[in-house]
């Protein structure tokens, strides 16, 4: 284990983990569902397109949607069957949206074709590595969701001289990464050294918290060769990124900019795992490490496939009534209530967490101005500030004090005296202003449009007069969109011709 220097980084708040009830587990693996639903979007970016039909059989492992740009992701069949729907279903999010996927119907055998083994991994080249990645459809693990290869391309552009390996779970609950550092700590390993020679960085880090002892044994039992294991302190929310760069490295990712502009990458333990298995075996990402836990009689980690319905996963650790109960995607401080149980686990889903509803919750008062928020936002803002701001819509205040640099932690809302949900405030104002930004952006769009279109009358009325011209007597058109304007507007002209001659 490394003897790396460690620093501190403002504010942060320690926390009953609640992970002794899993850690320990070996993880299960379930039956595959009758049905998987796969939302096109499970990444930062555009959605997938389809290129599957509705009674099409497929493969496990087979591509189902394609990437439509530059930061978009592949989707693959987690199983073999038969596309039964492409349309809109229930999907994890706090307003209970529907979005649209393709669902599967699996025939059991889970049939799949051979994969791309790759000969010898020391001797790809990093644009090989990138491909892999992007073909395999792997995106951030850790809760963000980024395409992987995007951030591994940026990686190989820019001088990353030091490569961070999350191993860090800072929210109580969640113990799916400590697993599968446990159980699989070589591919850990050899994903980081992959990684780090990809984008040749200099320096490869792997943190885990010091409640991890498990996980680190396992590590340093594989015998990393030019990685450090670095142990660091429990302090929530120690895994958010930029918190994580500063007590490794002790530099500061300034407002506005990314991990990548000060010389540094950081990736999710669980997405380095996947990049390795699909960088050596071609093996895309079609299931992950879940963990089931909360006021359950029997929890643990199980391995997912994308898709699983979360009442069907619920059902595999005997939970069958939760109508006394809240469901979270993710760990109590951040995670989604799940408001509709037909939603499906997508690439991005790392727990499952059930926990009682309280017979009597106390409703939020109004804001003392007691200031306890602000010594714990490990971003260095001022919540109750914020708070008035998005409480009374001031999108632009609100955006001056720097809205969107809080990283919607929890730390403000769990030590409120007056039980405000501070982050529910901050994460509507955030959509509000990003669909403003996205009308806009169509408003743009449309008025640059009309100014063409206008732009083309003008040119025409100045090559000649509109009023009986013949289709063939126009020439130079460039577009077929040109030329239907054209053609409406000479039907037009010639049947007010005809009228005013009274034909």
């Amino acid at each position: 284990m490394s003897a790396r220097q460690l620093h501190t980084f403002r504010g942060g708040i320690r926390l009953d983990p609640h992970k002794r009830e899993t850690q320990d587990l070996t993880s299960r693996a379930l039956p595959i569902p009758e049905k998987l639903i796969l939302p096109l979007q499970q990444h930062v970016g555009a959605a997938a397109e389809p290129c599957v039909k509705v009674g099409q059989r497929v493969l496990k492992n087979d591509v189902i949607a394609h990437a439509n740009n530059y930061v978009g992701m592949r989707l693959h069949a987690p199983s073999s069957g038969l596309i039964t729907a492409i349309d809109e279903y229930p999907v994890i999010h706090p307003s209970g949206l529907t979005a649209a996927c393709i669902e599967l119907t699996t025939d059991g055998e889970d049939l799949a074709p051979e994969l791309n083994v790759a000969d010898d991994l020391n001797t790809l080249a990093s644009q090989a590595v990138y491909q892999r990645i992007a073909e395999a459809g792997i995106v951030g693990l850790g809760g963000a969701g980024f395409p992987a290869h995007v951030k591994v391309l940026e990686g190989t552009g820019q001088t990353v001289d030091t490569l961070i390996i999350n191993g860090v779970e800072c929210e109580p609950y969640i113990t799916c990464d400590d697993r599968l550092m446990q159980e699989y700590p070589a591919e850990v390993l050899a994903g980081a050294a992959l990684l780090a020679r990809a984008i040749d960085a200099a320096t490869c880090i792997v943190a885990v918290e010091d409640d991890m002892p498990a996980a680190m044994n396992a590590l340093q039992s594989a015998r990393p060769e030019r990685i450090e294991l670095v142990s660091i302190p429990a302090i929530y929310p120690t895994g958010g990124e930029k918190q994580l760069i500063k007590v490794l490295t002790g530099r500061e990712v300034p407002s506005g900019l990314l991990p990548i502009d000060i010389g540094v990458a950081v990736l999710n333990v669980a997405t380095v795992v996947a990049v390795h298995r699909a960088v050596a075996s071609g093996q895309p990402l079609i299931e992950r490490l879940v963990t089931v836990s909360g006021d359950v009689s029997e929890p643990g980690n199980a391995k997912v496939l994308m898709g699983t319905p979360v009442n069907y996963l619920l059902e595999q650790f005997g939970i069958d009534d939760v109508s006394e109960y809240r469901i979270l995607s993710g760990g109590p401080m951040m995670g989604t209530e799940i408001l509709n149980l037909a939603a499906p686990v997508t690439k991005t889903v790392n727990c499952i967490l059930i926990l009682r509803r309280e017979l009597a919750e106390e409703p939020a008062s109004a804001c003392i101005r007691c200031g306890d928020c602000v010594p714990v936002c490990p971003v260095g803002l001022q919540p109750q500030q914020l708070y008035e701001a998005t409480r009374t819509s001031d999108i632009d205040l609100a955006q001056d004090f720097h809205l969107f640099d809080c990283i919607d932690c929890g730390c403000c809302a769990y030590v409120c005296p007056s039980q405000i949900p501070l982050v529910h405030y901050f994460r509507y104002a955030k959509s509000s202003i990003e669909a403003l930004d996205r009308d806009r952006a169509q408003a743009d769009l449309a008025r640059t449009r009309y100014e063409m279109h206008q732009r083309r009358i003008s040119m025409r009325l100045e090559s000649g007069p509109a009023v009986g011209v013949e289709l063939a007597d126009v020439s130079g058109l460039e577009t077929n969109e040109l030329q239907g304007d054209i053609r409406a507007a000479v039907a037009r002209s010639n049947q007010r011709r005809r009228d005013d001659n009274g034909i």
